[in-house]
């Protein structure tokens, strides 16, 4: 018999997606037990203020990741997106799973007319649109500057109940956050990932542990998914050179073609009207995402960032 400590949020959709990880190994590794740690973080104590001004990098992660420097845990199962891309000394990414859909969606409060000439045909003109993100509100109003983005935070079943309660007309999710809960809303529009860019690692899950916890790390590989380490290793190596965060309005999505790695990204002001792009393929996903952040860079990319 072998048990592991885990770590995860109390969120639904956290814990859904912790415990989806737990089954997969303990039916990966017969005998395992895995007992689950819920952690409290400043991003979950502090629901009504916006991210970006709980101060960015490790809202979700911080006190996580402290319970697995101290051993209070062995490993935590996070969503990669919220990770920052340099991690703690100690620790790394024991393993990372096959990834689902990376794509955002938007769920509208009622059935859409299609009347609008243009992007995003299904938002009727001067539209109230519902999220927390830096990422989507800048790319919303880069595509439709008549939107008006009104904050919206909590869990996804608080979001959706706000969209109905609160004078929204529509609000944007992760595809992979509906898709693990099993929530099936109605009214939901697919965002193309070429107009909105999803964030760096979303529809992943990171596994993180300590780096020396050999025990760990050789179970944790039974969940292992190289094709998704390796998107993630270049999204992630683009932020690393951007010096971005998690509430950076930077869009990025590494996908396969053939035997190539195509990587696409996007950095915008935080009202849309500025929008830089870049996209390169490669074989070397770290040095890729280098590459594609260094041509962002040559277009003007850190002046935005900074304002």
């Amino acid at each position: 018999m072998q048990s592991l400590v885990m770590g995860t949020r109390g969120s639904p959709l956290a814990l859904a997606q912790s415990r989806q990880i737990a089954a997969a190994l303990m039916r990966a590794c017969p005998g395992l037990t895995i007992e689950e740690r819920v952690i409290s973080t400043i991003g979950d104590r502090q629901q009504g203020v916006s991210l970006p001004s709980i101060g960015g990098k490790g809202v979700f992660t911080l006190e996580i990741e402290s319970a697995l420097l101290d051993g209070s845990i062995d490993f935590a199962v996070h969503s990669l997106k919220d990770l920052p891309p340099e991690l703690p000394q100690g620790l790394h990414l024991g393993a990372i799973p096959r990834r689902a859909p990376a794509h955002d969606v938007c769920i509208l409060k009622v059935a859409a007319d299609e009347q609008f000439q243009g992007p995003l045909p299904f938002l009727k003109a001067a539209s109230i649109v519902g999220t927390s993100s830096l990422r989507r509100r800048a790319q919303l109003l880069n595509l439709r500057p008549d939107l008006e983005i009104r904050d919206v935070r909590g869990n996804i079943d608080t979001r959706l109940g706000k969209l109905q309660s609160q004078p929204y007309d529509a609000i944007v999710l992760a595809a992979a956050g509906l898709e693990r809960l099993g929530v099936a809303a109605d009214n939901v529009y697919r965002l193309d990932e070429h107009g909105i860019l999803p964030a760096p690692g979303q529809g992943a899950l990171a596994l993180e542990c300590r780096a020396d916890d050999n025990r760990t790390n050789a179970l944790l590989q039974a969940v292992e998914d190289a094709v998704t380490r390796t998107e993630i290793v270049a999204e992630r190596a683009l932020m690393s050179a951007l010096n971005a965060g998690c509430s950076t309005p930077l869009g990025a999505r590494a996908t396969w073609k053939e035997e190539l790695l195509l990587l696409t990204a996007c950095v915008l002001s935080e009202n849309g009207t500025l929008r830089l792009d870049a996209s390169e393929t490669g074989s070397n996903a770290h040095s890729l995402g280098k590459a594609v952040a260094q041509n962002l860079l040559n277009q003007g990319a850190a002046a935005i960032m900074k304002a």
